[in-house]
């Protein structure tokens, strides 16, 4: 006859619940192992057809034609997407954290639209026709409108009510200028509208190393910043109990989200809902702690961007579909259903 252990000892005997901290390292882990696996996928899937023999002969065996589209090709846009994707998501979630909003993302602060208009302008006045020119002006662009919007939304008074004000005024009034300029000027119309759509066909080593240098800098800087960002989510007096400096975190989260954002867009033109939806995804398992945030939008941003890219370049064979319009098409629906969720519609 079977006897049942008193209620302390089961209560001794029983496994514990694993931490939730654990949980999240673990999740961490898993979310590496999904951005490998489609890392992989954007190097063997395209939209010319290739064995997977053949995509192993082009990466370790350059054989001509398979090496030029594995490698020179596939390879150079997977890369050019786990940096940018990476960005984008890093800056959302800084955006979010530091306007309080859960629907900020680098569209509302202007950043999109200052590097849009700064290479309209380039390709219209200064005559600026390839990929490594439109970068810079792009990134001198973002970069001008970031400051601007912190100027204007109060400077070491910056709130996140005048942030958000100050860069959709200024969006506005670029995006006007930007439609200005294409509708009087063809040719610029005509080199806009592959570049404003965000597409990763054009990716080069020489594109990923002018942008590589900002994104590691933007991301170790936006790293850094998940403490005291973590204070600053919770209001102004709470944070100033906490002890943190209000301004110098606002001013660096600035820093990190238009560096990095900036420099996602000059290399691949405006990508939207990268940087708004995966926060919003990430702080649903992960709760508000941007310790844990920041990493797992730095992980799962470019299984977004990777697995849309993939998606554009099948779906369409032998043509391809930029994957700026396949995060949107996938993006609005998603996107509607999240905000919907209590849990993860509030920051």
């Amino acid at each position: 006859m079977l006897v049942d252990s008193p209620p302390e000892q089961r209560a001794e005997t029983a496994p514990a619940p694993p931490s939730r901290r654990a949980i999240r390292a673990v999740g961490l882990v898993v979310a590496v192992a999904i951005l490998v696996l489609v890392a992989l996928a954007s190097i063997a899937i395209g939209a010319k057809e290739l064995s997977l023999e053949q995509v192993w002969h082009g990466l370790f065996h350059d054989t001509g034609t398979y090496g030029d589209v594995v490698v020179d090709e596939r390879l150079s846009r997977t890369v050019l997407g786990l940096l940018a994707g990476a960005a984008l998501g890093l800056s959302g979630a800084v955006l979010q954290a530091l306007t309080r909003n859960p629907l900020a993302d680098p569209g509302l602060l202007g950043i999109n639209a200052g590097a849009s208009a700064a290479v309209v302008t380039a390709i219209t006045y200064f005559g600026v026709t390839s990929l490594s020119g439109y970068v810079w002006f792009a990134f001198v662009g973002a970069a001008a409108v970031g400051a601007l919007v912190w100027f204007l939304g109060g400077s070491r008074g910056a709130t996140p009510v005048r942030l958000a004000l100050a860069g959709t005024a200024i969006s506005a009034a670029l995006y006007g200028y930007l439609q200005a300029v294409m509708i009087m000027d063809d040719a610029a119309l005509g080199k806009m509208r592959f570049w404003t759509v965000g597409s990763l066909s054009s990716a080069t080593d020489s594109t990923i190393t002018q942008v590589l240098p900002f994104l590691v800098a933007g991301t170790a800087l936006a790293l850094l910043l998940a403490r005291p960002l973590n204070a600053v989510a919770m209001g102004d007096d709470t944070a100033r109990a906490l002890g943190a400096h209000l301004g110098r975190t606002r001013a660096l989260a600035m820093l990190a989200a238009t560096v990095l954002c900036g420099a996602a867009t000059a290399a691949c033109g405006p990508i939207v809902f990268v940087g708004l939806m995966v926060p919003h995804v990430v702080r649903s398992f992960t709760g508000p702690d941007l310790r844990w945030i920041l990493p797992y939008a730095t992980v799962l941003s470019p299984v977004l961007l990777l697995g849309a890219d993939v998606v554009g370049r099948v779906v369409a064979r032998p043509a391809e579909l930029q994957v700026g319009i396949v995060t949107a098409i996938i993006g609005g629906p998603v996107f509607i259903f999240l905000v919907r969720r209590r849990r993860t519609a509030q920051l």
